[in-house]
């Protein structure tokens, strides 16, 4: 005889499972409550987007084949693509995007849109606490609820996730877990959740703002960790609190520099760091790269996170940003909405994944920039 799923949990187990289904469906036939920044998009030709014609066709293709690889094969754009297979040359490539697309402007009330960059931070830890190896990397506990998906990070920061308070009586209702400050005071010890332990908590902190890392044993191994979840607290940029403490002007406060800060009075950067009390889990795999929003392995440079209250993850977004120079020119590329992000968010508004280790993070850690979009549609 089957049994029902919630028969075979723990009284609380039960109730976590209920709590979360009830916040789904509510958030399924309620109302959206957040007010979001209007948004139109006005058709353009391909010949109107600068550097359309110089960009690596075949690099975005491939980037959207693993996206087709995910999403529901019946699409017809998908199902073309997947036809053509991964040798397709540049000429190739960007005849498909031109055949199957419409070029749209995002336009807002904003005066310009922004871009800036992510990448997966390498950094060494050890299995095991002892001598340097004190920061505890945690995995996702569970008795932490998913209350709204993922993907609507950005539109819901603060109420992402959440627990149960009032068990076991019963009256329950969700409430935000446990802050930054109270995890690293040791709210979550004795529960088995140590991933791994790591050397700084300055690289701890900046590995769960970019939401994924590679870590490299004291035998030399190396283990990824992918996002596994967030307390449900919302964001809060460490780098705007030290304009706003005027603790140094604009242009020096780069990744590095506010490593440096942090590091220089371990206390006043502990306190800091506290500010922002949105704290992120982690998980363990194998694969070849960082896994985003959308379940796909991550492409540097062609790989972007937006905000999907307005752009479907999947979608061809052509992007230019003429001050930023990674690589000697202009940043100008059709690159694949694959990810979100917690600060993510407008319909003009965008994290360019850079790739793994210092290089990438030296580019991600000094871009942000103004920069136009351009949604590619299906015909």
């Amino acid at each position: 005889m089957t049994r029902p799923i919630d028969s075979l949990l723990s009284p609380r187990g039960a109730a976590l499972l209920a709590l979360a289904a009830a916040a789904m469906m509510a958030l399924m036939f309620a109302r959206c409550e957040k007010e979001e920044e209007k948004a139109g998009y006005r058709p353009v030709t391909f010949a109107e987007l600068e550097g359309w014609y110089q960009d690596d066709h075949a690099a975005a293709f491939r980037t959207l084949l693993a996206s087709c690889r995910k999403r529901a094969k019946s699409k017809a754009v998908c199902k073309a693509a997947l036809g053509l297979g991964d040798g397709v040359d540049r000429e190739t490539a960007r005849a498909f995007f031109e055949a199957h697309f419409t070029p749209h402007a995002v336009e807002h009330s904003q005066s310009k849109g922004m871009v800036t960059g992510y990448y997966e931070p390498e950094v060494n830890g050890a299995r095991e606490q002892g001598g340097k190896f004190q920061v505890p990397v945690y995995a996702r506990p569970d008795d932490l609820i998913t209350l709204r998906p993922d993907t609507m990070r950005a539109r819901y920061n603060n109420e992402i996730t959440g627990t149960i308070a009032g068990m076991p009586k019963t009256k329950q209702q969700a409430v935000p877990y446990y802050t930054r400050a109270e995890i690293e005071s040791g709210v979550l010890e004795g529960r088995g959740l140590e991933l791994l332990w790591l050397d700084d908590p300055v690289e701890l902190f900046f590995m769960q703002i970019q939401g994924s890392g590679r870590v490299r044993l004291t035998d030399g191994s190396m283990v990824r960790l992918g996002y596994a979840g967030k307390n449900g607290h919302s964001y809060t940029s460490i780098g705007k609190r030290l304009l706003e403490m005027g603790a140094g002007r604009p242009e020096r406060l780069t990744l590095d520099g506010i490593k440096t800060w942090l590091r220089a009075d371990p206390e006043r950067g502990r306190a800091l760091m506290r500010e922002n009390r949105s704290y992120v889990f982690f998980h363990a795999f194998e694969g070849d790269g960082p896994i985003g929003a959308q379940g796909v392995v991550l492409t540097p440079g062609r790989s972007l996170a937006v905000d999907t209250a307005y752009h479907r993850l999947g979608a061809p977004v052509y992007v230019t940003a003429p001050d930023l120079v990674p690589d000697g020119a202009p940043f100008r590329r059709l690159m694949i909405a694959q990810d979100v992000g917690s600060a993510i968010r407008g319909p003009e508004r965008g994290d360019i994944y850079f790739g793994s280790g210092d290089a990438a993070g030296a580019i991600a850690g000094r871009t942000k920039h103004a920069a136009k979009f351009y949604v590619l549609l299906p015909k």
